[in-house]
Parts: C-alpha cells; structure tokens; sequence
C-alpha cells in the first residue's frame, strides 16, 4: 500500500510508474484523476487518495474526462489468487452476474450469499452487483470515448440488457449521461463501425521490456494462428462462440497498445479486451516486482520491466504445454502447427485454435509423438469438452500423463499467475546458478517472473 507522501510524490511528478495504483480525488470539483493526469495540480489541501477507482466513486467522486481513469491499468494481477474474492472477481469481469444472478455465483464459488456479500464489504467496501456495475460502466466510458459504436451497440458490449438500465446506470456511476460524453470525446473517437477494425488504447505502467515479450512469442508463434513483427503481436481468438482476432502494436510513447479488433459478437467485446491485458500482462506492477526480486537475490541482474508471456485460454495452454513435454521449443512448435492445421477451424487468414470437441474425438495421426501422450491430449480434451474441466491448471496433475511442470507452464502462460516456480524446467535449471545458492522461495509471490528472469539468461 502507497502512503501519502508517495503519492503526492508521484501525481507531482506525474510518474507513470504508478498510472493505475492509486487514484486522486480533488475535493473543489468532485472529480478523481489518474497521477499522469495533464491538468495543473490541485492544492495538497484539496486532494484525497483512493487506492481504487471504485473507492473514489463511492466517496462520492467522478472520473475526470481530461485523463480517463477508465483508460488506466488496473490494480496489481496479484492480490492472492487462490482466494474466494479474486476468483468472484475474475469471474464477474468475465461476465458472471450479467448471464446469471448472484446465487448461480455463489455456487459455482461454493460459498453463501452471505459469506460473498461479506468478502465484497470486506475487501472493496460494496456489494459484488454494485462491483460489477461499476466496472460496465468504466468499460461503457472507455467505448464512449475511443469508437464511434452506437450508443445501443455499447450498452451491449458492457454487458447491459437494455438501453434504460444502461442510462440509469451510467448517470449513477459516471454522474454523466452517455450522450453527453459522446459529444465530448466526438473529436478523438476512432473507428467501429461498418465492418472496420474497433480501435482501443490498452495502457500499461512503465517500464515494459517489449523486444523480450516481442522475441520470446515470435520463438513460439504458431503460423495461422498467430502473427509477430517488429512492433505487434497478433492472433486469431475466440471466446463463449464469437470468434474474431486482434493486433496489439506497441506505442511507447504512450505507454499503451494500440488494438484493433475485430469481433463478431459484440457480447464477447469486455472479456475479451480483459484477456487481450492478460495475454499482454499489462497490469503488472513491474517495478514493485523487481525492487522485491532485486532484494531477495541481490546479485541476479533483472531485465527490466519483463513481462509473462500470456496464452489465450488455460486450454490451449494446457495443449501446447503436454505438445511440449520433453521436446526442444522447436519441435513443440511444429506440433502444436500440424494440430492447428488439422483440427483448427479454418478462417479467411489461417486457423482459430481447436476446440477441444475437434482434439477428443480424434486420432491425431497428423502428430508424430508416444501414443501415451496422444492419449492425454485426449483425455485432457475430453475432460474440457464435457464441461468437468476446471480452468485453474494445478487441478490437473489428477489426469494421467500431466505432471507439475505441465500444471505449472499452462498456469504461467494460461492464466498469469504470478506465483509459478517452474523448478522442473531444463532452462531454470540451467540459470540455477544465477541465484547465488538463495532459496527461490524468497521470490514469492513474484516467481512466475522470477522463473521469466531466469528464461531470459539462458541460450
């Protein structure tokens, strides 16, 4: 947790290094600001920090239009990921509480409406719909302000039902209607419509170690599925039946990703978004990270501002993961081509990843590999075709064929967590020497980067 003094330090300073970790609400105009925010800083004696954006609405603030709170990464990814509240999070983010109601969430979290209601007090200070609404509209404000899609078409992509609620809602949360900021941001919206590209600025806090993230997925890049240069990466995606692909071209100047976007259910549009962050690893607090790294291991020279290098889902990370077993990066490649080239469903450019219907019913004679391991690419796939999959990878280790390395690689690359040792990887063996003899549990609960840092050292 920032103090006072640190944060009047970075909004004086404007250090983007902290865009994202606290917000500042100015009490003579009601509004709360990001710390790069552009406009002359207001007096110490009518400021107020918030850690969250959510904190400094329900104080009553309102998000300034001059620096877009909403445009800001979010708070660190790690905040205990096995807790009952950060899954809730992840899966209200992912669209929970606007396809079912808050009992359907609480079972599939195994805990009571009271029990969650009281870890949402608890750990935000508001109920999980009051969360989860506030987050629509953050996103709803970001559309608003970035494209030019209908006024209806965003209400839908927030996750809204109807055109009514959305208005209401937006008036609550934002203390503006939509209309009124669309006519405001008319000037610096981008396209959306008629077929073409959505454009968005993802923003990242500074320093971000591209040519690494750049050079260790064009290593990996499955041609057809996924394209690489200089400045970009690229991929074909789907999520819940929609089915499109991005473009995410690095902006340093901005610290940002310039995204376009092309999606054929607008639905899709806020999950999506969230997990192109993830893939990107936009919201990580690299230089909280690093100064923890850099104490544990004093003599580990860092790259700084390194990135995970994300996967799309936790299934296709769990594939190119057992594709992978005990085979060179090269090699891993070539499998994981032939089967999108065999059981990927075609698109106008190359192939979408397969759907695990496509591995479990198959033979895989396009794959030169141990009949073992065909079987638990079976399996596995037949486990997430029938719906008993569970998308945190640690519980797979109980299907035959998936060890801890397995587990491990698809939980760093499939769902960012942070904490990953991956103590049985030939390359972190390889680097060992690095840590000076220290325990790498002194990295925790940075050792998913800890684990990159040492990747990044060896040949």
């Amino acid at each position: 947790m920032l103090d006072a003094a640190q944060c009047r330090q970075a909004r004086l300073a404007r250090d983007a290094r902290f865009d994202g970790r606290f917000v500042v609400g100015v009490t003579s105009t009601g509004i709360y600001c990001r710390p790069i925010c552009p406009a002359i800083p207001s007096k110490d004696t009518r400021v107020r920090y918030f850690d969250t954006p959510l904190a400094a609405a329900e104080a009553g603030f309102r998000p300034c239009l001059r620096c877009r709170p909403d445009s800001a990464p979010d708070s660190p990814a790690w905040r205990g990921t096995r807790t009952t509240l950060e899954r809730a999070l992840r899966l209200i983010d992912d669209g929970a509480l606007g396809d079912g109601s808050l009992s359907d969430l609480c079972q599939r979290l195994g805990v009571g409406e009271r029990h969650l209601r009281r870890l949402f007090h608890d750990g935000l200070g508001v109920s999980p719909k009051a969360y989860a609404q506030y987050r629509q509209c953050l996103f709803a404000k970001q559309l608003l302000h970035q494209t030019t899609l209908p006024i209806t078409d965003i209400a839908y992509a927030s996750g809204f039902r109807s055109l009514r609620r959305f208005n209401d809602a937006f008036v609550t949360r934002i203390g503006l209607a939509p209309r009124e900021l669309r006519r405001s941001a008319a000037d610096s919206a981008h396209a959306g419509q008629n077929g073409e590209p959505l454009t968005l600025w993802l923003a990242y806090r500074p320093p971000y170690a591209w040519p690494a993230l750049r050079d260790f997925h064009a290593g990996r890049a499955i041609a057809g599925l996924e394209w690489v240069g200089e400045a970009y990466y690229g991929r074909h995606i789907r999520w819940d039946g929609a089915r499109g692909s991005f473009t995410a071209e690095h902006v340093p100047q901005r610290h940002a990703f310039r995204v376009r976007l092309v999606l054929d259910d607008l639905r899709a549009l806020s999950p999506v978004v969230r997990r192109i962050r993830r893939v990107l690893d936009l919201d990580a607090d690299t230089t909280t990270i690093e100064t923890h790294l850099a104490g544990a291991f004093p003599g580990l020279a860092l790259v700084e501002g390194l990135r995970l290098p994300g996967i799309w889902s936790p299934f296709e990370a769990g594939v190119r993961a057992i594709l992978g077993q005990q085979v060179s990066t090269d090699a891993a490649r070539g499998l994981v081509t032939r089967l999108v080239e065999a059981r990927g469903e075609p698109t106008e450019h190359g192939h979408h990843f397969p759907v695990p219907e496509a591995i479990a019913d198959s033979e895989l004679d396009e794959l030169r590999m141990p009949g073992a391991r065909k079987a638990t690419l079976r399996c596995f796939a037949s486990w997430y075709a029938e719906g008993e999959a569970d998308d945190d990878p640690q519980a797979w280790t109980t299907l035959k064929g998936i060890g801890p390395w397995t587990a491990n690689y698809a939980a760093l690359r499939g769902t960012g967590a942070p904490d990953i040792w991956l103590d049985g990887d030939a390359g972190v063996r390889r680097a060992l020497p690095r840590l000076a003899g220290a325990d790498p549990a002194r990295g925790a609960p940075w050792r998913s980067y800890l684990t990159l840092q040492l990747w990044s050292s060896t040949p």
